[in-house]
């Protein structure tokens, strides 16, 4: 962001020069023309064969001159300006780096089964998003298998989102309530809030609504009245300011537009868990990851360019440098081994000692001396055997 910042200041410059010249040449040629054309004038109502006098010849000549010294001027006033745009080009050489390829490694798509991953990915990333044609089409033409053999679910979900972007519930809450199970089993409150959309949709009609909204309470409410209490004795208490106006009454946070978004995202989250997908597409996290991630390992490539060390990134599953990309894309183990200072990985797992401290099975190995090791951060001996991998 900083890097587009920069290169738009400079934009900003060009196009208020250019903005400044605009109006310099147009005001000054303005003023030549009309001087021009009030000489052709009167030269036009002369007599024929009139010869020009002094002052009409010195008048011609000024006005040639003048001419000439407008064009000149102009004429450096554009070049002048060629300095500025160049500016541009090098504020975005200086803040974008082209050669992303430092950062990668050739051999990471070298084989058909990782190609085929790929394409299996952005295949699933496009039925994710309602693009069933354009996953087909890619499927037949990179001769994949789809990843789900059933894309219907994505269909069926990206249909009842649309839905929600246009504030209608219920194809939602028929797929709820066609869940019902295993929305319980996830502990999930997604029912029950479509529920209350339903209410507050019936009591915005007014006065009249009173006895329908009741009788809806009666019939949806009871099977969540054991989890949701409290949220069911807000929604009745609205009732009694259906006169006044439930949208002035002391519930008037319930009918804001972020309750939309709330339900939005509820409902995405809940129904990808029922599939066993995640919230996002795979693809659309790689690449948003690499966008946080690039600057950094670019910045540090050259660093290693520049002090001659650009060797110690051998191409290893592992980066120089660590990459915050946040708590909502930690996938794996994030153990460091307090011993080695070294990030847990597959071959190297963090192992769980008897004594409960926790080191890398690179360390356990080291500290083991024949059939017993020692606890590096207390006194009790025990078998390396007794320890036991665990997960973070």
């Amino acid at each position: 962001m900083d890097a587009c910042n920069a290169v738009e200041r400079e934009v900003d410059r060009v196009l208020s020069k250019f903005g400044g010249i605009n109006e310099h040449a147009s005001r000054t040629l303005s003023g030549l023309i009309t001087y021009i054309e009030n000489l052709k004038k009167e030269y036009d109502v002369a007599p024929e064969n009139h010869e020009l006098s002094n002052v009409q010849v010195d008048l011609l000549k000024q006005a040639m001159t003048k001419v000439k010294e407008t064009v000149t001027r102009l004429a450096t006033d554009h070049r002048d300006s060629h300095s500025t745009v160049s500016k541009v080009g090098k504020a975005i050489d200086r803040n974008f780096v082209s050669d992303f390829a430092a950062t990668s490694r050739d051999d990471v798509f070298n084989t058909s089964e990782k190609l085929e991953l790929l394409n299996k990915v952005i295949c699933q990333h496009y039925h994710r998003h309602g693009y069933k044609d354009v996953a087909n089409e890619l499927a037949l033409e990179a001769g994949i298998s789809p990843e789900f053999n059933n894309n219907e679910p994505f269909t069926e979900l990206n249909h009842i989102l649309e839905s929600l972007k246009q504030k209608d519930i219920e194809p939602a809450l028929a797929w709820a309530i066609a869940h019902r199970d295993n929305l319980e089993a996830h502990n999930s409150s997604l029912e029950f809030k479509l529920h209350q959309f339903k209410f507050i949709e019936i009591l915005l009609k007014g006065p009249s609504s009173q006895n329908e909204a009741i009788t809806y309470a009666r019939m949806h409410f009871r099977p969540f009245a054991y989890r949701h209490a409290k949220e069911i004795q807000t929604l009745m208490g609205m009732i009694l300011y259906l006169q006044t106006g439930v949208k002035s009454s002391p519930y008037q946070l319930l009918f804001t537009t972020d309750r939309w978004v709330e339900i939005y995202d509820t409902f995405t989250r809940d129904a990808c868990l029922l599939l066993g997908v995640s919230v996002n597409s795979p693809l659309s996290i790689c690449v948003n990851a690499g966008c946080i991630a690039i600057p950094a390992l670019l910045n540090i490539k050259q660093i290693m360019k520049d002090r001659q060390v650009a060797g110690i990134w051998n191409g290893k599953d592992e980066l120089p440098i660590e990459i915050d990309l946040g708590s909502e894309n930690r996938y794996h183990s994030m153990f460091a081994c307090p011993i080695l200072r070294q990030q847990s990985t597959e071959n190297n797992p963090p192992m769980r000692l008897i004594c409960g401290h926790v080191i890398s099975r690179d360390a356990l190995n080291k500290l083991c001396s024949g059939n017993k090791m020692k606890c590096p951060y207390c006194p009790m001996e025990q078998s390396p055997a007794d320890a036991k991998l665990i997960y973070f």
